[in-house]
């Protein structure tokens, strides 16, 4: 499975990033493709900052396995209400902060030590690194990318 650690996958993800538009068109979902960068910030900013914030909840542990195997995630899944952008975000800004945040992200590929995710609870280094690629790609591939 690919990894946001990895020098190639991450340089992957910010040309695919960057042929994004603001016309491009989702081919499942109600974002465009503004919101969707703002929406792919946030699982980053969780890796960045490393915050301890709980152990994970008991009925998304069921699910975790999927955010870290090579089956993709299915069109359409339910999205945190939090997550969910609700008004217009401005397209530049929301480009440049992701490729930002893909980089910041990256850089983590020498952190020892991490703290459960918030939602999901324990994961290793790998399965961060995997986690963080699989939910880029599935946005990058809902708007073709």
């Amino acid at each position: 499975m690919k990894t946001i650690w990895d020098a190639s996958v991450k340089e992957e993800l910010i040309n695919r990033v960057e042929k994004l538009s603001p016309e491009s068109q989702a081919q499942w979902g109600k974002m465009d493709s503004a919101q969707m960068l703002w929406h792919c910030k946030y699982p980053l900013d969780v890796a960045i900052k490393n915050e301890n914030k709980g152990n994970g909840k008991f009925f998304m542990k069921l699910f975790k396995k999927s955010l870290y195997s090579d089956k993709p995630f299915k069109q359409g899944l339910p999205t945190a209400k939090f997550l969910v952008a609700t008004e217009s975000k401005n397209f530049s800004d929301e480009k440049q902060q992701l490729i930002e945040k893909i980089s910041q992200a990256h850089e983590l590929k020498s952190r020892s030590s991490w703290n459960p995710h918030p939602f999901f609870g324990k994961f290793s280094h790998d399965q961060w690194g995997q986690l963080e690629y699989k939910h880029l790609d599935h946005h990058l591939k809902q708007f073709g990318v």
